[in-house]
């Protein structure tokens, strides 16, 4: 039998095999984070017809005669392009920009994938919407911190949970107390304070004015009955000529609440000694008051945000917010190795490395992109193109099958 026949049969398969990928490519085109693949060819079995000589002496040598066989399948090569990334809004929207793939696990194994459609299950764990399968990270502990120790594992984000109250430790105050104020002038301050449990409580400070120059003295009480200052309560403030701070005693206030809740200290930052950063003392209307304290309520979990780290920020009711996880990023050495085993996952070869596990921008040269979502890697024009000299391919070999067909025909025919 004619070799062109199985020549042009190879041709026709292999042609076939490769518009199989081109039409997958195309279907594939709107799919999030999906690749392309091509398709190369190679030459199959060259027979040898006549081995290659030495040249004898004066005369040249003699080159091998061979003949091919038709051809085959050289490679289909995932193409791990990155793709264009679309804005979408979404808070559990992630894409990377990078070789890197998020990990998700179904429970007894990890995959890998570059789709980052996110979203939020019914126990608060954060899942690839297509398969279900759990995104892999480290969990923050209750302050917010991650640990060098934290196993990688199940990302969960239960909205319900809560924030704990934190008893108010430090406040803060500013502004100025004026240095013309007649004795027994007196300047009231306040602001709400919290105790271990969360409850709010009315801290005032009123100041005095005495007969020494720049001095007055202060005492602090609790309004409305719900705690009282149990130690120092009381005590004096200086100021230099210039307007200086240059003395406050004491700087620790103990509140005790009424309501059982354990005693709480506050410290006092009046501002630097000799410095205008916080109390001051000018010829001008007193306007001191106390800017800042923190403590707080307890609070619940409202919404999430996501940063180019991966790290995933929880903010609560009680104007807190703080690290609850970071999601987990694996690079390969080859990633073109990975199989591809559906639902834009790919598993693990024996050529595609190990599994190099890290988290964005620090130990992963990989970035995340939150709120967006990475597109198809595929070039439509270059598909049309591909399928054009596919099917000219397909053509031609097909004519070489029918003329071989007709040679075969006329040899048959010779005896007639």
């Amino acid at each position: 039998m004619m070799r062109s026949l199985f020549a042009g049969v190879s041709g026709l398969r292999n042609h076939q095999t490769r518009m199989d990928v081109i039409g997958n490519n195309i279907a594939n085109v709107n799919t999030v984070a999906f690749k392309a693949s091509r398709v190369t060819f190679k030459e199959a079995f060259a027979q040898l017809l006549q081995g290659a000589s030495r040249p004898p002496g004066d005369t040249g040598g003699v080159n091998p005669i061979q003949i091919g066989s038709g051809m085959n399948i050289g490679t289909i090569d995932q193409l791990f392009t990155q793709g264009s990334l679309e804005s979408t809004g979404q808070t559990t929207d992630m894409a990377i920009q990078g070789d890197s793939f998020f990990v998700v696990s179904d429970g007894s194994r990890r995959v890998y994938t570059r789709a980052g459609n996110f979203q939020l299950d019914a126990e608060g764990r954060l899942i690839a919407a297509n398969n279900g399968y759990v995104v892999q990270g480290i969990n923050a502990d209750a302050n917010g911190n991650f640990s060098a120790s934290s196993a990688i594992g199940d990302v969960v984000l239960p909205l319900g949970q809560k924030s704990p109250a934190q008893a108010t430790a430090n406040v803060r105050l500013t502004g100025n107390l004026d240095a013309n104020a007649a004795t027994g002038d007196t300047h009231q301050m306040g602001i709400t304070v919290y105790d271990a449990a969360g409850a709010p409580h009315s801290l005032a400070i009123t100041f005095t004015r005495t007969a020494n120059p720049g001095e007055w003295t202060w005492t602090a009480n609790v309004a409305g009955g719900t705690a009282n200052v149990t130690a120092g309560g009381s005590g004096t403030v200086q100021f230099a000529g210039t307007g200086t701070l240059s003395a406050f005693s004491p700087t620790t206030v103990q509140i005790t609440p009424v309501g059982g809740a354990p005693a709480f200290d506050v410290d006092i930052n009046p501002g630097t000694i000799n410095s205008f950063d916080g109390l001051a003392g000018f010829a001008r209307p007193s306007n001191a008051v106390i800017s800042s304290q923190d403590g707080y309520q307890a609070g619940d979990l409202t919404k999430i945000s996501v940063d180019k780290f991966g790290v995933i920020t929880g903010f609560f009711t009680n104007g807190v917010n703080r690290s609850l996880a970071q999601v987990t990023l694996a690079s390969f050495n080859n990633p073109s190795g990975l199989l591809r085993s559906g639902d834009n996952v790919y598993e693990e070869s024996a050529n595609s490395g190990q599994a190099v596990l890290g988290f964005a921008g620090l130990s992963n040269p990989s970035t995340i992109t939150p709120g967006a979502l990475e597109n198809s890697n595929v070039d439509i024009s270059q598909e049309f193109t591909n399928m054009i000299v596919t099917q000219r391919g397909f053509q031609a070999n097909a004519r070489v099958i029918t003329t071989s067909d007709e040679m075969l025909n006329e040899l048959v025919n010779l005896k007639r």
